[in-house]
């Protein structure tokens, strides 16, 4: 099975963010990576809305369901405080049904997520988080480093999948480390899918480090965002979009 494609809207609202009015329409591009093929549309709203902001999430959840073989993922922090008209990530999961919940434990201040979660510390403030959102109905990965003792600690705590941070694999392709670390992604991932964990991966993917990733086998999803909108500049979406999605199916 080839590893499905979740194209992450958030540079594109960052774009439309810089002038008044709604160009470019996040709806617009949604429905361009759907009809090109993507499984799937990503969204990862912030307290301070620096780019997708809340009504996007409605927006784009009511995109996602009618392509009914797609899949809707909010990523976030679940413990960011509600924020002006920014409702927290909870309320917007509940008010949108989507088909996964990604949680991330990134702060106001970062610039962007950098780091998975610690569960020696976190576990038992994450598990009334991971129920309410299984009440929901909604699948729940967690943004993890490639560490096994973790991932341990995800799988106990229910959820039914990860998601791999690959910040320190994008930064060390191709250098001579590269190879140590990929061999640590691939170890962490098989690791996971023995304990019964399926296993998605994010954070500066590209069109160049996305094919040796996925040599590592079983990488059930693929969320790329900042890389793929650059690629749209170069290429158009809708190229952008093939593109990516011809080396996610070469995964298989």
């Amino acid at each position: 099975m080839s590893t499905a494609l979740s194209v992450n809207l958030n540079k594109v609202a960052l774009i439309r963010n810089s002038r008044e009015g709604n160009f470019p329409s996040l709806i617009e591009f949604g429905n361009i990576s759907l009809e090109g093929g993507a499984q799937g549309l990503t969204v990862h709203p912030r307290p301070d809305q620096r780019h997708i902001r809340p009504g996007d999430v409605y927006d784009l959840a009511k995109v996602v369901k009618s392509f009914p073989d797609a899949e809707f993922n909010i990523e976030g922090n679940p413990f960011a405080a509600a924020q002006g008209d920014y409702p927290g990530l909870m309320q917007l999961v509940a008010d949108t049904q989507p088909d996964q919940c990604t949680l991330v434990p990134d702060s106001d201040d970062q610039l962007t997520s950098d780091h998975g979660f610690d569960l020696t510390t976190q576990s038992e403030r994450l598990a009334p988080i991971v129920e309410q959102l299984h009440q929901l109905g909604v699948r729940v990965s967690l943004f993890m480093d490639p560490d096994i003792e973790q991932i341990k600690l995800a799988r106990e705590l229910g959820v039914a999948r990860i998601e791999l941070y690959t910040g320190p694999y994008a930064l060390n392709y191709p250098s001579a480390q590269h190879s140590a670390c990929l061999e640590q992604y691939r170890q962490a991932a098989d690791y996971a899918r023995g304990i019964g964990l399926a296993v998605n991966a994010g954070h500066d993917l590209n069109l160049d480090n996305l094919p040796d990733f996925l040599s590592i086998a079983g990488i059930a999803e693929v969320s790329i965002g900042h890389a793929l909108t650059v690629d749209a500049l170069r290429f158009g979406m809708p190229q952008a979009v093939t593109r990516y999605l011809q080396i996610c199916q070469r995964s298989a």
